[in-house]
């Protein structure tokens, strides 16, 4: 894409910018610049006007469209978007649970699909910050559900707060299932709320493998709370519809991505 004078007019850089992040769904600055022939820090003045005019939004090294700020929607709402993929991960993801597990079950709907998904005839330990996969939980006498205390949050029908975190600090699980909001490669995993973020920090540190269940939907979107780094997962889960540019370089982090 250089040209000869290795320059564009701002116009056509500002162009080619939005033409590129409404195919990928997200630009990098080095990408943006490697691909025009300016510096970045040329690029940098670019993405910080179109941020001025409500064109996109900044994050560290790239922009997505101004859409990608995720509001705080109630689950029984989220609960009916993107279902066909979500049934997918939650069938990929059942795969993954073997026999005496201890696994940390996150709160989200795709989380509340795998919960449903759950087959397992042989012992299996659940502990789970969220009230509705407990309750789906509790019918299968081969589980035992721990059911995390704390402040209810009633958009995500979760527990948030200290009672939890504390609890957390002092468990090792074999796998934690997590869901996102937002998954930036550069800026990493978000939740739409800070204090299910800071709680999703202590799973975190509570499990030897972290495995994100996420559509598609959620690539270049970014919460109000960070949960972590992309490179503090080990395994995605999402479905065909990923950005393949965003799954090559978390591919390149050494991440597994499964793709339904």
């Amino acid at each position: 894409m250089k040209e000869s004078s290795g320059k564009r007019n701002s116009a056509q850089r500002h162009r080619f910018i939005l033409n590129e992040m409404e195919k990928q769904g997200y630009v990098r600055v080095q990408d943006i610049s490697e691909q025009i022939g300016v510096s970045e820090v040329t690029i940098r003045k670019d993405l910080k006007e179109l941020e001025s005019r409500k064109l996109l939004v900044r994050s560290h090294g790239g922009a997505s469209p101004l859409s990608s700020l995720i509001n705080d929607r109630h689950i029984d709402e989220k609960e009916k978007i993107m279902v066909e993929e979500k049934l997918r991960i939650a069938d990929a993801a059942n795969l993954l649970v073997k026999k005496d597990d201890r696994i940390i079950i996150a709160s989200g709907t795709t989380l509340l699909y795998f919960a449903r998904k759950i087959s397992m005839t042989e012992p299996l330990t659940v502990i789970t910050p969220s009230v509705k996969v407990s309750l789906t939980l509790c019918y299968n006498p081969n589980i035992e559900i721990i059911q995390l205390g704390g402040a209810m949050r009633k958009s995500s029908a979760t527990v948030i707060g200290p009672y939890a975190e504390q609890f957390l600090s002092g468990l090792m699980c074999n796998k934690l299932f997590i869901g996102v909001d937002g998954i930036d490669i550069d800026f990493g995993l978000t939740t739409s709320n800070i204090g299910e973020a800071h709680l999703n920090q202590y799973m975190l540190d509570a499990a030897k493998e972290v495995i994100v269940l996420a559509d598609s939907s959620k690539f270049g979107k970014q919460g109000f709370g960070k949960i972590c780094n992309i490179d503090r997962i080990h395994h995605i889960i999402t479905d065909k519809n990923a950005p393949a540019s965003a799954l090559q370089m978390i591919r390149e982090k050494g991440i597994k991505v499964t793709l339904v």
